[in-house]
């Protein structure tokens, strides 16, 4: 194959950001299919090169499936075997605190007084790691869900949690999807939570929940008027533990949008979000949708 011909092609996928597994394996795939192509003369011919670029393709997906399934199966496996040496750290650091207090100085009882937090904090994360992972196994169930109520409720849970904020809530009505409900119930929480925290600062915080019609897809909008972000980290916010804002001002694990994509994607649909900084942000997500 022509070398300008094959740089062209590779210049497209140099920047994709995939396991060094997958990036040599879709190498080779588009060498072998750009050569395929450009050899094929015939009608005849192009029906044998698109058999050989679908039984490609599948080889592909089948790479792909698996370096992923291999991926989850380690996270889990790792998270889960951290969970007992940690509980050992946090209990051993409890009982010294509690039988050895009055006898330790005020920096000694600081310092264990650090670790059982910390180790508290590992342990918070380990936990959401493991359910992360478990998002990938889990069945489907396939049924109606009423979007609305879930907002309506999460908004209720926040105003009583934090009474004395102001703050106005703009819920569209009857927007209902197939999917399961346990799952989005988990991302109109985090939506909402999210929006709820990056508008704490507001005299009056203004969240909205809707759908609409974008590029012929009806989409879910979660919007705010928080602090709102720089576009240039819009995606890097769905990955995991990369936190955009400070976390003694906004607290929090950094895999909640993790999560949110995740299940997102498990349903067929996918996320995105645009915002300024100072202006708020809107968090737009697709799904199969049947709207009433």
């Amino acid at each position: 194959m022509p070398e300008t011909e094959w740089e062209a092609i590779a210049a497209c996928t140099k920047d994709v950001a995939l396991p060094d597994e997958v990036k040599g394996a879709a190498h080779a795939s588009m060498q072998a299919l750009a050569t395929l192509v450009l050899s094929a003369a015939t009608r005849q011919e192009l029906v044998l090169v698109t058999r050989q670029v679908e039984r490609l393709l599948a080889e592909q997906a089948l790479r792909v499936a698996t370096i992923n399934r291999d991926l989850e199966a380690f996270n889990y496996s790792t998270a889960h075997e951290l969970r007992t040496p940690l509980a050992r750290i946090s209990h051993l650091a409890r009982l010294l605190q509690q039988r050895y207090c009055s006898t330790f100085p005020p920096d000694v009882q600081d310092y264990l007084d650090r670790i059982w937090k910390s180790s508290q904090h590992m342990s918070q994360l380990i936990e959401a790691l493991l359910e992360l992972s478990q998002l990938s196994y889990q069945s489907l169930k396939r049924e109606m869900v009423d979007l609305s109520e879930i907002a309506q409720a999460t908004a209720h849970e926040l105003r009583q949690g934090t009474p004395e904020r102001r703050a106005q809530f703009l819920i569209q009505p009857h927007i209902r999807t197939l999917g399961d409900v346990r799952l989005l119930e988990i991302v109109m929480k985090n939506l909402l939570r999210n929006a709820w925290k990056f508008t704490r600062m507001r005299n009056t915080a203004c969240i909205e929940f809707g759908a609409r019609e974008l590029a012929g897809h009806k989409t879910c909008f979660v919007r705010d008027n928080g602090i709102g972000f720089e576009m240039t980290n819009a995606e890097r916010m769905f990955l995991a533990f990369q936190r955009l804002h400070n976390s003694s001002d906004y607290p929090g694990y950094g895999i909640g949008l993790t999560t949110v994509q995740r299940i997102i994607n498990r349903h067929g649909g996918k996320i995105w979000a645009e915002g300024e900084v100072g202006k708020g942000a809107t968090f737009y997500f697709t799904l199969t949708w049947c709207m009433t």
